[in-house]
């Protein structure tokens, strides 16, 4: 308690003197990701060298005993014998991939016996969610397979940007970092902040009769577990792609930070 009070008010003693460097307001900014959830999608090179390995594999193995593995007559060794036939026309074409095969002969499979398709059948999980269908840029289900970004509008004239804030003369960069993502984003997000020294850099001349310009300093953090609960400062919010990012945020903005986004 003592602390937290201390720390509140230090904090109302330094909002009146922000940090100015070299007639440059100092700003810290926080570029906050959510990592992957599940793997990417295989790139069309990857895909073939897989199916080149799979095909290769299986031309150097031996035969599958199915008497051995399948009673004779039941459904799974009628399911394996129509698997087996497509796999042996793919082995016979270059273009044809081994896995598209039997996705595809399984397909076929279930569509013809229905009554049969509950059984010994292993559900994939979609690798879509319900927020990539509704297009919902403020979930963190969205993507699942890539790096999202958290940006922010303060206000509809204002552009999009990381969350970001003047530093106090009182406090260290870090510091101003951790303050500003809890105050315009609140406290409900378990994030990680990489390290203590920043990523990159953003220099601003003085505009619309401000004495100073700025620099914004891009601090390093990820989420875990939460969401965004935006202050009344914090008009909007989204967890953006990179190729999102590169169309939402402002030309020279966006240069400054792109070396430091992830492309997964």
């Amino acid at each position: 308690m003592l602390r937290h009070t201390l720390f509140n008010a230090k904090r109302g003693l330094a909002t009146a003197s922000p940090l100015v460097i070299k007639n440059a307001r100092i700003q810290a900014s926080v570029i906050l990701s959510r990592t992957p959830q599940i793997t990417r999608d295989a790139s069309p090179f990857e895909q073939a060298y897989f199916d080149y390995r799979e095909k290769l594999e299986r031309q150097e193995s031996i035969a599958t005993p199915t008497e051995f593995y399948f009673k004779k007559g039941s459904v799974a060794e009628r399911r394996w014998k129509q698997d087996e036939q497509a796999r042996s026309e793919a082995m016979k074409d270059s273009a044809v991939s081994l896995s598209n095969a039997v996705s595809q002969s399984q397909a076929t499979w279930e569509k013809e016996n229905e009554g049969l398709a509950g059984i010994n059948k292993a559900d994939k999980m979609e690798r879509s969610s319900k927020a990539d269908v509704e297009n919902n840029k403020q979930s963190l289900d969205r993507c699942l397979q890539r790096t999202l970004y958290l940006v922010v509008k303060k206000a509809d004239a204002e552009p999009w940007q990381f969350p970001e804030s003047a530093v106090d003369t009182s406090e260290y960069l870090h510091e101003a970092a951790e303050r500003t993502l809890k105050e315009e984003c609140g406290a409900a997000m378990d994030t990680w902040f990489v390290g203590r020294q920043p990523i990159g850099v953003y220099k601003q001349a003085s505009t619309r009769g401000l004495e100073n310009g700025s620099k914004t300093f891009f601090m390093k953090a990820r989420v875990y577990a939460g969401q965004v609960k935006p202050s009344k400062q914090v008009s909007n919010f989204a967890w953006l792609t990179k190729e999102e990012l590169s169309e939402t945020l402002a030309p020279e903005y966006y240069k400054a930070v792109k070396d430091s986004l992830g492309d997964i």
